[in-house]
């Protein structure tokens, strides 16, 4: 725990296709990070968000509650799929909403996908957080669903490497998000 508590980390869930997996491999990265007492964990599933299917002139609710929710975290973890090599638009949708609430945070990955582990998709977030002044973690965590390396619910098994893959991005959310913590405190970020 850290004298100004411990680090908000929200946990986004970026698929909303039915029958995802994303849910669980999300709820799942969120339960081993909840076990840490230096992170406070939220998770923002954008399922439960009644986003627009257009940009609207005037944000509405769901827009201004996300926005909310990004403003209020100090880290984050994206859980996304790897869907033709990129990412699901609804995640680029729900990123989108925000802008000044996603600077000077650091964000990790939880990437899954048929063969890649999601690769490709966080190799085209990196460039899109790149572009919201945020800090990306070099280490993540990947899931190969053709792999035998999930239930048939979709829930990840625990294993040691993935247990050391989980810790070792964590560290890296905490030490940049504390790190990025005192900045911000002693001057404001300047884009």
């Amino acid at each position: 725990m850290t004298p100004e508590g411990p680090l908000r980390t929200a946990v986004i869930i970026g698929s909303t296709r039915e029958g995802r997996v994303g849910e669980s491999i999300g709820r799942w990265f969120a339960a081993r990070a909840e076990l840490r007492d230096d992170l406070a964990v939220s998770v923002l599933d954008l399922a439960d968000y009644a986003f627009p299917c257009c940009f609207p002139a005037v944000a509405t609710p769901a827009m201004r509650a996300f926005s909310r929710a990004v403003a209020g975290a100090e880290a984050f973890a994206v859980v996304t799929p790897e869907y033709n090599r990129s990412f699901p638009a609804s995640l680029k949708q729900a990123i989108d909403f925000a802008y000044d609430e996603w600077q000077a945070k650091p964000v990790g990955f939880v990437s899954y996908g048929s063969g890649s582990d999601g690769f490709y998709a966080i190799e085209q977030l990196r460039t899109v957080f790149a572009g919201l002044h945020t800090v990306t973690v070099r280490d993540g965590v990947g899931i190969d669903l053709l792999g035998g390396e999930v239930d048939d619910g979709g829930t990840p098994y625990d294993t040691d490497e993935r247990s050391l893959a989980v810790t070792t991005m964590l560290d890296q959310l905490l030490w940049w998000g504390l790190a990025l913590r005192a900045a911000r405190a002693t001057r404001p970020f300047a884009s």
